[in-house]
């Protein structure tokens, strides 16, 4: 039998897992919901991970995702005891961005897993440089599930090729938005989100549209490009959020390319070489990069990479990714 325990929270990567998982025979140990607040969500979790004890048996497959705050060890612990084997998909590492954990101590909680999930060949190299040592796969992108079809025109107007940046507008987050004017020569933005402070912008080619729900974002939104950054500056992802991108897989970028967008990314990002391999998208050291990659882009190029970008959108609206991981590790730990 296979098991997976239901996250119960609102990060769409984990809840596209979850309805993944059911579609794929998953049984969910997650049986019993004791309230939204912080004593209900503990309650829930408990009695979901000590529900491994008179469920799973020997050879049985539990699925979780990492991180689970205080109940990974305990769960993993639970299926071991029971003879099973435990298969985990990462999130993010607490070691590398929240810096809550040391490489060793974190690796030392996932040793308990039979097999991991990764995000990419970055990530992989650096947890066994740490002294992982079970199997491993690398996912390449997160699977994004929506029941909107994918937009499959690019901007109306071509002579004046569109970048959208969806997400945190917040100076906090992406001081560089506020940055832009100098370098958007021959292209503008459309922004969606919430926290742009729309008094301080003076861009006549940066465009603020508010917030928009994801399935109306993918089955509206027109656009020849979206753009993938953090940070404060123009010539490269910076502060805690852009390093991160040199190891994990933004969902922001899978938000993009299921609306059939192709995508901008760090060239420094570890998505970056997937990108350029699948052909949807390219890859920029600096955004002062950009005018000239699209002003050089040849037309037949550009439909490539929107054919492209729109036969993965339809790969991530199957779950082709986390399956693909979950059947590599079928095949490694029976």
């Amino acid at each position: 039998m296979k098991y997976y325990i239901e996250v119960g929270t609102n990060n769409k990567a984990k809840q596209d897992i979850d309805e993944i998982c059911r579609r794929e025979g998953f049984s969910n140990l997650t049986r019993h919901n004791f309230g939204e607040g912080g004593v209900g969500r503990f309650l829930t979790k408990l009695v979901s991970v000590t529900s491994i004890l008179w469920n799973l048996k020997k050879d049985d497959v539990l699925f979780l995702q990492y991180p689970m705050k205080k109940f990974y060890y305990m769960a993993c612990s639970l299926a071991k005891m029971k003879g099973a084997k435990v298969v985990t998909v990462i999130h993010d590492l607490g070691a590398f961005r929240r810096h809550k954990l040391t490489p060793e101590g974190e690796n030392s909680r996932l040793s308990k897993t039979d097999f991991l999930i990764v995000h990419n060949p970055t990530m992989r190299d650096y947890l066994i440089a740490h002294g992982f040592k079970g199997g491993i796969h690398c996912l390449q992108i997160f699977d994004y599930l929506s029941k909107a079809p994918e937009t499959t025109v690019g901007q109306e107007d071509s002579t004046i090729p569109t970048i959208v940046y969806a997400g945190n507008l917040g100076r906090w987050r992406n001081e560089f938005l506020y940055k832009l004017e100098p370098v958007m020569l021959g292209w503008q933005m459309d922004l969606y989100g919430k926290g742009f402070e729309e008094q301080a912008n003076a861009n006549p080619h940066l465009h603020y549209h508010g917030f928009m729900a994801s399935d109306e974002f993918i089955a509206e939104v027109k656009a020849d490009f979206g753009l993938v950054w953090d940070g404060d500056s123009l010539n490269e992802c910076t502060g805690d959020w852009g390093e991160y991108l040199r190891i994990n897989d933004p969902h922001k970028t899978s938000f993009y390319l299921r609306a059939g967008i192709p995508v901008i990314v760090w060239k420094k990002a570890a998505m970056a070489p997937f990108i350029e391999e699948q052909k949807v998208g390219i890859s920029v050291n600096a955004l002062s990069e950009i005018s000239d990659r699209i002003a050089t882009l040849l037309p037949a190029d550009y439909q490539e990479m929107k054919q492209n970008a729109i036969a993965m959108s339809h790969r991530l609206n199957e779950g082709y990714y986390i399956k693909s991981g979950l059947k590599a590790a079928e095949k490694c730990i029976r």
